[in-house]
């Protein structure tokens, strides 16, 4: 039987949960994902996880947030002055913004506060820092 290995294309269906069981994404009704193992398309401990399994096969794994999307930075995290923001522009907790910064590089930052006077916004990808577990099929070795 085919197994996955580095350099095989896979397709999966796969439920990913956060430690309280809150479930952040899942392939469940909709095509299977592909990806090829060893091109960094997925995050490292999903498709380590999938080395070695065979069309048919589930399996629950847990990845660290190491190798997950990594430990929440608090570098990444900043207050700035709400008189900073595009006039007309009233930042609400939650939402997503794109940053420009001074060299043209743009990059997405998160709401996580609003005070009268500042802002705080987080880079951090929004399950940096999280214990992942994922509830892995892999359907098809291409």
């Amino acid at each position: 039987m085919v197994q996955a290995t580095e350099g095989s294309t896979v397709k999966v269906h796969y439920t990913g949960k956060l430690e309280d069981g809150t479930v952040f994404g899942s392939s469940e009704g909709n095509e299977p994902i592909e990806f090829t193992i060893g091109e960094s398309q997925v995050i490292p401990g999903f498709e380590r996880a999938v080395i070695g399994m065979q069309p048919g096969q589930e399996k629950t794994v847990t990845t660290a947030p190491e190798e997950g999307y990594g430990p929440h930075r608090d570098e990444m995290v900043v207050q700035v002055g709400q008189d900073k923001f595009p006039e007309g522009l009233q930042p609400e907790i939650g939402q997503e913004l794109e940053v420009r910064q001074a060299d043209e590089q743009t990059f997405h930052v998160r709401v996580t506060d609003v005070q009268p006077d500042q802002v705080t916004l987080d880079a951090n990808h929004p399950l940096a820092g999280q214990e992942l577990t994922f509830d892995i099929k892999l359907m098809d070795v291409v």
